[in-house]
């Protein structure tokens, strides 16, 4: 029999690649999407034929309940969350109620009706937010800034009580920043290898960005979810730091991306803009894979240089790009 896996948040990033690697595995893998006639499918229409969808939401317990009780799984992996940090400033209380108490629902609902099953909670480096220590790890005090960050906090601690409780296999995942063509265009990343694909298209002419010294620690999606998927392969639960170990700039980003692109004079196309400004800012988050690379063998390949060029090669590609500046 093959192994079953419950992935909350299949429609998202991470979410898409994770079911993708699963599918390649052999595992029948379930999904929980909002409702199935409005939700965004589109970044698992290649796959979405071989996955079972089921409707539910973490915000509402008993569709938690149905959908283990149906999807029965042996892995489950809670990625939902809401999918821009930045609108957790302006719906706090969401935040809370999805990324936090939707998590506390779900491993209420798995004790309940799988209580064998392996459960991947996704954590952020957000919860570190405001630390003075760089890089973090394992054992690095929480400080978050973004009711986003603290809502993880409280999901990461829930995980440990119901472990701890409740001899529940639940593995934290504290994931650093991944990117991939698959980031929705609300994200800087993208913001920016979408827009100077368009530029070289001759579809916009500048794009418009906040803080260019904004630090953060890039990795490459689908390594990251391999790295989810190897934590449930372990023989005890655990928490890891998901992370390159090294950080790049917002500005280096554009750079690198005009020079994938062909366009010469990066400051030609800029604009900086205050609204794209966060609340709060961060320069010293970096984590320390260590631990993860020395128990269970994972480490980020993609390189900057090389993460930037498969998105912005993406991107020309979808804009039907098919020279350089």
């Amino acid at each position: 029999m093959p192994k079953r896996a419950f992935i909350t948040g299949i429609t998202g990033q991470d979410g898409s690649y994770l079911a993708e690697l699963l599918l390649r595995k052999g595992y029948e893998v379930y999904g929980l999407v909002r409702r199935l006639g409005t939700s965004n499918l589109d970044k698992i229409m290649q796959i979405q034929d071989q996955l079972h969808l089921i409707e539910g939401d973490l915000l509402d317990h008993t569709s938690l309940d149905r959908a283990l009780e149906v999807s029965e799984p042996d892995e489950i992996y809670n990625l939902a969350a809401p999918s821009f940090i930045g609108s957790s400033f302006k719906q706090p209380l969401l935040a809370g109620e999805i990324a936090g108490l939707g998590a506390v629902r779900l491993f209420d609902a798995a004790r309940a009706r799988v209580p064998d099953a392996r459960i991947y909670q996704a954590g952020s480096s957000e919860m570190f937010g405001g630390t003075k220590v760089s890089p973090q790890n394992e054992q690095t005090p929480f400080h978050p800034k973004s009711p986003y960050g603290v809502a993880k906090v409280y999901a990461y601690w829930m995980g440990v009580s119901y472990r701890e409780s409740n001899g529940m296999f639940i593995a934290n995942g504290l994931t650093y920043n991944h990117e991939s063509p698959r980031r929705g265009s609300e994200f800087v990343t993208r913001k920016i290898s979408l827009g100077v694909a368009r530029i070289a298209k001759g579809e916009q002419n500048r794009i418009e960005l906040g803080n260019l010294e904004g630090r953060r620690d890039w990795g490459y999606a689908p390594e990251y979810v391999e790295a989810m998927w190897k934590m449930l392969q372990q023989k005890m639960p655990d928490d890891y730091v998901v992370a390159t170990g090294e950080t790049h700039s917002v500005r280096e980003f554009l750079i690198e991306a005009c020079n994938v692109a062909g366009i010469k004079d990066p400051m030609n196309i800029l604009e900086v803009s205050d609204k794209n400004l966060r609340p709060v800012d961060y320069t010293l988050l970096r984590g320390d894979p260590s631990k993860i690379r020395e128990s269970i063998g994972w480490e980020a390949k993609t390189n900057f240089k090389d993460l930037v060029r498969i998105m912005v090669e993406a991107d020309l590609e979808l804009v039907g790009c098919s020279r350089r500046i």
